[in-house]
């Protein structure tokens, strides 16, 4: 059985192979918010990778047996979750669902789509998580239905302190197969970023604000 650290090892070492997280302190990414980063982490690349797509689809399968046992259902995170969860479902052998970020505007205006019943026990399964505010927007779904969320667990976090906050508001146990100081070590490690580039690094982590602020 792969522990956690060799699960996040080597999950990291697989999302920088194939360029599904990049890192870069010269020229930074500019994230939909509108700061800017020395990261950026786009995981759906990893769905076009036979072997990275079943490692990470049997080590999520493997968290939600190991921490919450057994549930009714996998639900996932439009849009980056969707595919995630539906490999863990069907590894599980379990129903699957989606949550949007709102409510459609037509038709039946889901807000979840599939079948799903108030009482059921729910994992959710998202493929990354920055500040938590939209994966919990999904769990505030599922309780509105009257689903037991009993956590989620998501491929990648930048483990801000933000997110640590808002899921610990909503009282929501987040399982993660990586994060990003075990990413930055694999990069160093494997020679993906200059050693003068890991001070800038930590310092993104420590304080992604000012970062941003300094690198405008």
């Amino acid at each position: 059985m792969i522990t956690n650290m060799e699960m996040a090892a080597k999950t990291a070492e697989f999302l920088l192979k194939v360029k599904a997280v990049k890192l870069n302190n010269e020229h930074p990414f500019t994230w939909a918010s509108g700061r800017k980063s020395p990261i950026y982490c786009d995981n759906r690349v990893t769905l076009s990778y036979p072997e990275i797509r079943t490692f990470i689809r049997q080590r999520f399968a493997d968290i939600v047996a190991e921490q919450w046992g057994d549930v009714d259902v996998i639900a996932g995170v439009a849009t980056g979750g969707i595919a995630q969860g539906a490999l863990v479902a069907q590894e599980l052998g379990k129903p699957f669902v989606y949550v949007r970020s709102e409510q459609k505007s037509h038709g039946l205006t889901n807000q979840i789509e599939g079948e799903i019943h108030g009482g059921q026990s729910v994992v959710v399964i998202e493929d990354l998580v920055s500040t938590g505010k939209s994966s919990l927007i999904a769990v505030k779904a599922l309780r509105e239905k009257g689903c037991v969320v009993k956590g989620m667990a998501a491929i990648f976090t930048y483990g801000l302190q933000v997110a640590a906050d808002n899921f610990a508001a909503e009282e929501v146990e987040l399982c993660t197969l990586t994060d990003y100081d075990t990413l930055v070590q694999v990069a160093q490690q494997h020679d993906y970023v200059r050693p003068e580039d890991f001070e800038s690094l930590a310092a993104w982590r420590q304080n992604p604000e000012r970062w941003s602020e300094e690198h405008m």
